[in-house]
């Protein structure tokens, strides 16, 4: 069964599934779209950068989410060991100078960083950006 909402921002009316859950409204959805709701975070965040920022870096210090990250890092690296090897050859590799950072390969950004097709190729490397790196992870 499907249900409609009538968004307060953008005026359109979408399914339910087009809406956050928020247990305080009487349907138990936000009264604004998943869309709207993204613009109004990304305009919040750009106007109290500052104040973000600095929430970010308490948040980053809890205990909790220390634990958690320590946890991920964990299984990541015992999912694949030649993923960590890779990458900590690739850090010695810089440090000593036998590698050379260079830009994006996609858009010439200056801050990259080392993206590997092959583990088993440790410092065969190519250089992307953030952006560009998790659009080839995600095959775009």
């Amino acid at each position: 069964m499907v249900r409609f909402k009538k968004c307060f921002k953008c005026r359109a009316v979408k399914s339910l599934d087009e809406f956050y859950v928020h247990q305080q409204m009487a349907d138990g959805h936000l009264n604004k779209c998943k869309e709207c709701a993204k613009i109004d975070v990304k305009a919040h965040r750009l106007k109290n950068i500052e104040k973000v920022r600095l929430y970010d870096r308490l948040r980053g210090k809890n205990k909790e989410r220390i634990a958690a990250t320590v946890a991920h890092n964990r299984i990541w690296r015992e999912q694949d060991r030649r993923r960590s090897k890779a990458h900590s050859a690739v850090a010695r590799a810089i440090r000593s100078g036998k590698l050379v950072r260079c830009p994006c390969v996609f858009c010439g950004e200056q801050k990259s960083i080392a993206h590997h097709e092959n583990y088993d190729y440790p410092l065969d490397v190519v250089w992307l950006c953030q952006p560009c790196h998790m659009k080839k992870h995600k095959g775009e």
